[in-house]
């Protein structure tokens, strides 16, 4: 049940929400976007709320990159090692892998460009969307939330700055693919090493494959639950302005009053005239 029932009257819409999380269209810089995609296919599409295309293009770069040892390759690159880097990729997965992460990356991009053109004409349209949304699983309503709070759940566990502003189903992805990562790159198990002192045990217990995974999953995981917490703040502000526009007639009262030494003091009250229903 919504609040406010969509007559479907208007072209485009600026935010729905719904019991798994809100969605809206709001302007984003296409290179950052890209630039994501750039850094692990799917999260760019993820940013814009694609979820199927992002979650297509997500496990994609996992299995390929896995089948053709790109992380390795990286590892090796990175560590000089360029001879070893060329012996170890798979040049039959690693042919398969270029045309979609290019694919992923101009996408991104071209999706960007496209729905800040539709943000903007649905913004002069202005047209009404509902603010709360109640089912038999769960509830979902505007509200403001803090920003730091969104960064310090998702530096906790990637997924839990998603569900802290209602993201469910990103929330989800990203938690589920989180302990799949933490699962086989060992990496609990190689901290839990470090403390007790055991660096070399620790240092080789670790899966460097699965591990690299990591950077690009938290750098996510932060700065989607970050920005989006800071658009649905904005969000609440615009549908609170529009509520009380419509609903809402105001007036302007005077009072003066007298105070010691003849000193005569006058203030404008705001007076609401909210309309029975």
């Amino acid at each position: 049940m919504n609040n406010y029932k969509n007559d479907n009257t208007a072209r485009r819409y600026i935010a729905h929400v719904s019991i798994f999380g809100t969605t809206q269209i709001h302007l984003r810089n296409p290179y950052i976007i890209a630039w994501w995609s750039a850094a692990f296919p799917g999260f760019g599409h993820l940013l814009l709320s694609k979820y199927l295309r992002g979650f297509v293009l997500f496990i994609w770069e996992v299995v390929i990159n896995l089948k053709s040892h790109v992380n390795l390759a990286m590892i090796y690159s990175f560590q000089g090692n360029i001879d070893m880097a060329k012996d170890v990729l798979n040049t039959r997965w690693l042919l398969i892998y270029i045309p979609v992460y290019i694919f992923a990356i101009w996408d991104s991009y071209r999706t960007t460009v496209d729905l800040n053109k539709i943000y903007v004409l649905a913004e002069r349209e202005n047209h009404r969307f509902n603010s709360f949304s109640i089912g038999a699983m769960e509830i979902n309503y505007l509200d403001k939330r803090n920003p730091i709070l969104s960064v310090t759940w998702s530096f906790l566990m990637p997924g839990l700055g998603q569900l802290y502003i209602h993201r469910i189903i990103g929330a989800f992805f990203v938690i589920i693919w989180a302990v799949i990562f933490f699962y086989y790159s060992h990496l609990l198990e190689g901290i839990s090493l470090l403390f007790l002192g055991e660096i070399k045990q620790a240092t080789s217990v670790l899966n460097k494959e699965w591990l690299l995974f990591f950077p690009s999953l938290y750098g996510f995981a932060t700065f989607d639950s970050y920005m989006n917490t800071v658009e649905n703040n904005k969000l609440v502000e615009r549908e609170q302005k529009k509520f009380l526009r419509e609903n809402v007639s105001t007036s302007k009262l005077l009072y003066c009053e007298r105070k010691k030494g003849g000193v005569r003091i006058c203030r404008f009250f705001l007076h609401l005239n909210t309309p029975v229903t």
